[in-house]
């Protein structure tokens, strides 16, 4: 069980390496985060979260944070994945992403992710947003615990 201040494990969805770099940076002297795990598309995302082979040893995050527009498995399927399975259905998912039609806030919320981000464009406001949900999710809300 994990305890209250104990750092946590994040996969982080994301296919710009430009935006990963921007997160690593923001969460870089943070204590709250154990390790940031990052995958580069949908397909790759559910097979680490399936613990499927390369990722077989994968331990199971407690936050997920997902853009939508993703190569191979859109983040929109990646979600409803997550949301339909058993297992995974509990686990926070922080929707990141570029997007910021009106369509997508919709169908994100009624696919049941936990909140949803559109990506700043000034790199300040990009560090800041990524720090807010380290605050919030990390410091304020409780998350599931692992068995």
């Amino acid at each position: 069980m994990r305890t209250a201040k104990q750092p946590i494990e994040v996969l982080l969805v994301e296919d710009n390496p430009g935006d990963v770099l921007l997160t690593q940076l923001a969460l870089k002297n943070t204590k709250l985060i154990g390790k940031l795990n990052v995958v580069e598309d949908g397909a790759e995302a559910i097979a680490y979260l399936r613990k499927e082979g390369k990722y077989a040893r994968a331990r199971t995050p407690d936050l997920i944070i997902l853009d939508l527009n993703l190569p191979k498995v859109d983040g929109r399927e990646v979600l409803a994945t997550i949301k339909a399975d058993p297992e995974l259905c509990v686990l926070p998912v922080v929707v990141l992403t570029s997007s910021d039609h009106h369509k997508d806030i919709i169908e994100g919320y009624k696919a049941h992710a936990n909140c949803f981000i559109t990506k700043p464009l000034d790199l300040d406001m990009f560090a800041d947003a990524i720090r807010s949900i380290e605050q919030f999710w990390l410091s304020v809300s409780e998350l599931p615990t692992r068995a």
